[in-house]
């Protein structure tokens, strides 16, 4: 199974929480045991697998990205001033797969799956969802 989900984005650089929408396709598809792919599509977003207790974590994941790749520096900046955002997206990766245990995402208590925006606001960002099942379990 494979769907596409359209998720905007409010600010420049963000982490937003997307379990809940991976959770739901999982469900939908009626994989006992699997793996689920989650890929945004773009150049300046990504995805990530991240601590889901407070807020606190996904404001040092940006403060970390900021500090380490800053904004305006870049040779790419001379085009559309996003180079930052470029190599962000390249460090962190477009794709997390996650094996489906039992029905839903094998994701740890405190495991949640983020998109990370860094080239936004955008209207809407693609996250293309492929389940795969196992054909027997081991």
């Amino acid at each position: 199974m494979q769907t596409i989900i359209k998720i905007p984005t409010n600010r420049r650089e963000e982490l937003i929480d997307i379990t809940s929408e991976i959770e739901r396709v999982v469900r939908e598809a009626k994989v006992q045991y699997g793996l689920v792919n989650i890929y945004v599509r773009g150049a300046t977003a990504a995805i990530m697998i991240q601590e889901n207790w407070d807020q606190s974590v996904q404001t040092d994941v940006l403060n970390f990205l900021r500090r380490i790749i800053p904004r305006g520096v870049w040779e790419h900046d001379r085009q559309d001033g996003n180079g930052d955002a470029h190599l962000k997206s390249g460090l962190i990766g477009p794709s997390e797969t996650v094996p489906i245990i039992n029905f839903v995402p094998g994701l740890s208590t405190w495991q949640n799956i983020y998109l990370c925006e860094f080239d936004g606001p955008r209207a809407s960002r693609e996250i293309v969802i492929t389940v795969l099942a196992l054909p027997d379990r081991v």
